[in-house]
C-alpha cells in the first residue's frame, strides 16, 4: 500500500483554480483524498502540506488591508485544523516602487520550506509517493533529491507548469474540470 504526501503551492493552485476554473471553490479535506485516489486508490494519505503566505499589510493597515489579512489568516487556520493537513507560512515582501511608482509583491521563504519537508520526508522513507501541486521549478533539486530516495513524484498541474518540472516528474496528471468538480464547495 502506497503512503502519500500531497504538497501544495497555495499560489500556483490559486492561480489554477482562478484562471481555468472561474475562480471555484474547493474543499480542502477532499482534494487532497481525491489526488491520492488518482495515484492508488488503496494508498494511505500520510499528509497534506500546504504553503502560502498572508497578504501584506501596510504599517499603520488600511481597513481593507486589515479584512484581506483576517479573512486569509482564518483560512490558514480553519485548513490547518484539518485531519493530517499542514500549513506552511512564508513571507510576503513588498518592493518598490518601481519607475512607473508601483509596489511589487513577492513570497519569500515558500520554496525553502516546500523543499525542505520534500527531502526530509524522502530521506527518512516515511512516504512512498509524493504529490506535488505545482509549477515552479524552484523545487526541481528537492524533486532529484527524493527521486534518489525511491520516491515516486506525481506532478498535478493546470495549464501552466515549468518544463524542467515536468521533466523530472515520474507521472503526470493535469487537473481537469471532472477532478476540480469532485472536490467543488457548492
Amino acid at each position: 500500500m502506497s503512503k502519500i504526501a500531497v504538497f501544495i503551492d497555495g499560489g500556483y493552485l490559486d492561480k489554477i483554480l482562478r484562471k481555468e476554473f472561474n475562480g471555484i471553490r474547493i474543499d480542502y479535506d477532499l482534494f487532497p483524498k481525491q489526488i491520492c485516489s488518482k495515484v492508488d486508490p488503496q494508498g494511505q494519505l500520510f499528509r497534506t502540506y500546504y504553503y502560502h503566505c498572508l497578504p501584506y499589510k501596510s504599517n499603520p493597515p488600511s481597513q481593507e488591508e486589515s479584512a484581506r489579512f483576517a479573512s486569509k489568516q482564518n483560512f490558514y487556520t480553519a485548513i490547518n485544523r484539518l485531519p493530517r493537513f499542514e500549513v506552511r507560512l512564508g513571507k510576503l515582501s513588498r518592493r518598490g516602487p518601481d519607475a512607473q511608482g508601483l509596489y511589487h509583491y513577492e513570497q519569500k521563504m515558500v520554496d525553502v520550506l516546500f523543499s525542505i519537508d520534500l527531502v526530509s520526508l524522502s530521506a527518512k522513507m516515511q512516504i512512498s509517493d509524493m504529490v506535488i501541486v505545482a509549477g515552479d521549478s524552484d523545487f526541481v533539486p528537492a524533486i532529484q533529491a527524493a527521486k534518489q530516495e525511491g520516491i515516486i513524484v506525481w506532478l498535478f498541474h493546470g495549464g501552466t507548469w515549468h518544463n524542467e518540472l515536468w521533466m523530472n516528474a515520474d507521472e503526470r496528471i493535469r487537473l481537469d474540470q471532472t477532478l476540480i468538480n469532485s472536490v467543488r464547495v457548492v
